[in-house]
């Protein structure tokens, strides 16, 4: 009987160090794809700015990369939820690790998504487009801090994150706004303005992805959906 005490305590403590790297196997994984996606876009908005078309190629390269550590991650969930039946705090972690990466994915998509545009834009000198790229580097601060909130599980991170949000909001309808009027006086250069302001939306949308990832953050703390 001893024993069989004795094989069982070793047996539990092997899956618990499992169960430990695996956790500790998802946070690096997601650190990394989390700094794909910040790679990505701070790539992009400089090939933009610099009108390197050239560079397209290197976005979809990155973006290859974030649907490898995206599986990579999926594959850690589910062993996690399948094998080592977590409780129920890591349990929210988990399942909302889940969650958050298709967005990551998301992001990685739109950028290159921007790529794909630059060789309609690179004729074009966007030095005055000062808010466009502002938009691209509170987009990449968000991703930044929401990823950080999940690995620090640091909900009052994860709050401003989604408080940020109204700043990339707000910067879109300038940019928007100021498009517009330009159209109107150069109607010749129409094609290049609605495709800035698609890139704009673009940026818009990877700061609601990264909106997205800070709520599923909060949820993995508190239990709670924002």
């Amino acid at each position: 009987e001893d024993r069989r005490l004795y094989h069982r305590k070793v047996w539990l403590m092997i899956m618990r160090n499992e169960y430990e790297k695996q956790l500790e196997n998802l946070n690096v994984e997601l650190i990394r794809m989390g700094a794909l996606c910040e790679k990505v876009i701070a790539g992009t908005t400089k090939a933009l700015f610099s009108g390197d078309a050239k560079y397209t190629s290197k976005s979809h390269a990155v973006e290859e990369e974030i649907d490898k550590s995206e599986h990579n991650i999926e594959h850690i969930c589910m062993s996690l939820l399948l094998k080592q039946q977590p409780v129920a705090s890591d349990f929210r972690f988990v399942s909302a690790a889940l969650k958050l990466i298709s967005d990551l994915e998301r992001i990685g998509d739109q950028c290159a998504d921007i790529a794909d545009m630059i060789r309609f834009t690179a004729p074009y000198d966007l030095k005055d487009f000062n808010d466009l790229e502002e938009m691209s580097g509170a987009a990449k601060d968000m991703l930044s801090n929401a990823v950080e909130a999940y690995v620090k599980k640091d909900k009052d991170l994860a709050i401003n994150v989604m408080q940020a949000d109204d700043k990339v909001d707000a910067l879109f309808d300038s940019v928007k706004k100021r498009l517009i009027k330009e159209i109107g006086k150069k109607a010749e250069d129409g094609e290049f303005y609605i495709d800035i302001i698609m890139i704009a939306k673009y940026y818009e949308r990877i700061g609601d992805h990264a909106t997205n990832v800070a709520e599923w953050v909060y949820y993995s703390i508190t239990g709670e959906h924002i």
